[in-house]
């Protein structure tokens, strides 16, 4: 029996009815500021994009800062409800090895574009940016393997009502001395020399900054996988901080130190992954407790609590 649209007995098959997106509910509340933090988002055109409502709410229910926001590969969209501005960013291959990066503030009438132009050599590239409107020449970084060095005109003290440009370098520069990385930066007329090594059971870090001639450094000493000691000395103000930190597990982390510069001693601990997301997190939920403890005046230590809750629905 012929089974096509001239039989009267055919029906055709209903279309499939589209699936409604899976909605993300992340909400997070700091009992230090006590302000719970809400972002509802949702993937769409086969997660090509994301559509994120993101705003605050005190303990009276009052909403601030509500943001709508539009992020896709090429094009992102973020727009203040309370302010009525909008911040567009959007990101185009013009080849195979040139992009072009721009950003505009609707309401200021501001923006800025880069040009990234990745070198026939794996690791060079060269990076023009300019802000828009603008008078100056526009910035320059040329990116290589052991480091950056960038030009860019800074304005200098105005004279006679007229604003005058220097040109001001900024240079990164890395290279490996003694089983160590060495670095050395420079900015603002200010050096800064540092000097990494570490191994399986410690690391060590000490920074020198030129013509200040401030040096401190950083020691850290695992003593086992679960157990490792963080200190920091600032030989120009005698200023120190120790850490202690034990997991249990990927999801229990114990922190307690001390902070001379503030005097004050603390201790916190976490229940899932202090720099995870709650995607990861054992019931898809953070928590931070953290005690703090002034030197000075102990009865008035606070213990606070951080909580990062997630839901899929």
């Amino acid at each position: 029996m012929d089974s096509g649209p001239e039989n009267p007995n055919y029906s055709p098959e209903p279309l499939p009815f589209p699936k409604r997106p899976a909605l993300r509910i992340t909400t997070e509340f700091d009992s230090e500021s006590t302000i719970f933090f809400h972002k509802i988002s949702c993937k769409f055109l086969d997660s090509l994009a994301k559509l994120k409502l993101a705003f605050h709410n005190n303990s009276k229910g009052e909403i601030a800062e509500p943001q709508i926001s539009f992020v896709s590969k090429y094009l992102s969209l973020h727009y203040d409800l309370e302010d009525h501005s909008a911040i567009v960013n959007s990101s185009i291959d013009v080849g195979p090895k040139l992009k072009l990066i721009g950003t505009h503030d609707v309401k200021a009438q501001q923006g800025e574009v880069t040009m990234v132009a990745n070198l026939d050599n794996p690791g060079y590239a060269l990076q023009l940016s300019t802000l828009l409107p603008s008078t100056r020449l526009p910035k320059a970084t040329f990116k290589f393997p052991q480091g950056e060095i960038s030009l860019q005109e800074k304005e200098k003290e105005k004279e006679e009502q007229q604003v005058q440009y220097s040109l001001s370098v900024t240079g990164t520069l890395q290279s490996q001395f003694f089983k160590g990385l060495c670095t050395a930066h420079y900015k603002d007329e200010e050096f800064k020399l540092r000097y990494r090594y570490k191994d399986d059971e410690m690391s060590f870090l000490p920074i020198l900054s030129l013509p200040s001639k401030d040096f401190s450094f950083a020691f850290k000493r695992r003593f086992a996988p679960s157990h490792k000691l963080s200190y920091w000395y600032n030989c120009d103000s005698n200023d120190w901080s120790a850490v202690y930190k034990h997991t249990y597990g990927e999801d229990f982390k114990f922190k307690a130190g001390y902070d001379s510069e503030v005097r004050l001693g603390w201790a916190s601990l976490w229940v899932g992954d202090e720099g995870g997301k709650a995607k990861t997190a054992p019931m898809k939920m953070k928590v931070q407790f953290m005690l703090q403890v002034p030197q000075d005046d102990i009865k008035s230590s606070v213990l606070m609590f951080r909580v990062k809750k997630r839901w899929d629905i």
